[in-house]
């Protein structure tokens, strides 16, 4: 259940200014478009203005140049995205876990599990396991042997860590993934595959979070690496060896094959992919659905996807495409054959 606060009061905690009525009191988060009395929003893309001049909301919050685009009593911040954010865990406060291990919990004898922390039904932690203060084991997940978790961190329903993988301090591990799985390394020989050993580990820096049944891969020689303050949605594929700068944003469905190495703040779309053994500069956004396959060295705005067409149009462009280095060849000879024909006749020769 969330909790109410008066405006005057969420400025004393989170800063900001408070401009009108400063003892409404707010209880929930809401959008300009469906906020209800007794709910804040907040407006930081002028197309929206419209909709402030008609929403419920007892009060919004505005950057200071925007102070006066209404007269609901509102909070002045430089950042309102990311004030509302925390309105929003103030008002939501983090479910409190009660500590203690379930019956059904196994726990190797050689496990050290702090007091503090709760296991709960079903979960396996395996030898030699080190967890911090007030870890949070939901039910089903399975930690194996010698894995390291930092105090505060929580595994939703079902994760898997495979032996020796290190997890910082508060992370948040959603349901269904998988960390420090064999990356995908096979030798040929003769025709077939033969299974190279994956003895690196999967590293999570502190304050990490991994969306529902993300997978990523422990490293073949060295470790993969997750830098800190990364944040991962469902569905992503990291494979091993990989490296993924400080504070970057990965979207759902992005695969990222091994040894690629992202650095600090990048921002990669949705079902972007990225091939192996290239390095992404700092500061690099990939759009959703791009596929990299060069190393990007300067931050920018990187973009390689076609737009959608009917299908029939699609195969057309589809031959165009085919047929783009027979045109270029052609236009080359005939930029040869007009070259040819302009160029001055000598004198001897009229």
């Amino acid at each position: 259940m969330s909790t109410s606060y008066s405006l005057r009061e969420i400025v004393s905690r989170l800063g900001g200014d408070v401009l009108g009525q400063d003892d409404i009191l707010i209880s929930r988060v809401a959008s300009l478009a469906n906020a209800q009395a007794g709910q804040i929003s907040f407006l930081t893309d002028s197309k929206y203005r419209s909709v402030l001049s008609t929403t419920k909301a007892s009060a919004v919050i505005l950057t200071p140049d925007n102070r006066d685009v209404t007269v609901l009593p509102r909070i002045l911040t430089d950042n309102p995205y990311a004030y509302f954010a925390k309105v929003s865990d103030l008002l939501n406060p983090a479910l409190q876990y009660v500590a203690g291990v379930a019956e059904t919990a196994t726990i190797a004898p050689s496990a050290k599990v702090p007091a503090s922390c709760t296991i709960m039904a079903n979960a396996v932690i395996g030898a030699n396991v080190i967890l911090g203060e007030q870890v949070v084991i939901h039910p089903g997940c399975v930690i194996g042997d010698d894995v390291e978790i930092g105090a505060h961190s929580v595994l939703h329903a079902n994760v898997t860590i495979y032996h020796h993988c290190f997890i910082g301090e508060r992370c948040n591990i959603f349901s269904g993934s998988v960390i420090g799985g064999d990356g995908f390394g096979y030798a040929p020989e003769q025709g077939r595959w033969v299974k190279i050993p994956q003895v690196g580990r999967v590293i999570i820096e502190n304050d990490v979070d991994i969306g529902a049944n993300t997978t990523i891969d422990r490293g073949a020689i060295d470790d993969t690496i997750i830098q800190q303050g990364c944040k991962i949605d469902n569905l992503v594929q990291i494979g091993h060896n990989c490296r993924i700068g400080a504070h970057s944003v990965i979207a759902g469905c992005v695969g990222i094959a091994g040894s690629a190495v992202l650095g600090n703040h990048c921002r990669i779309g949705g079902a972007a992919m990225i091939l192996g053994h290239l390095e992404i500069a700092d500061g690099v956004t990939v759009s959703p659905g791009s596929m990299i396959t060069r190393s990007l060295t300067k931050a920018d705005t990187y973009t390689a996807l076609m737009p959608f067409q009917r299908h029939e149009e699609w195969l057309r462009t589809a031959a165009g495409i085919r047929r783009l280095g027979e045109l270029a060849e052609r236009v080359k000879q005939l930029e040869k054959q007009l070259s040819a024909m302009q160029a001055p006749v000598p004198q001897g020769e009229k």
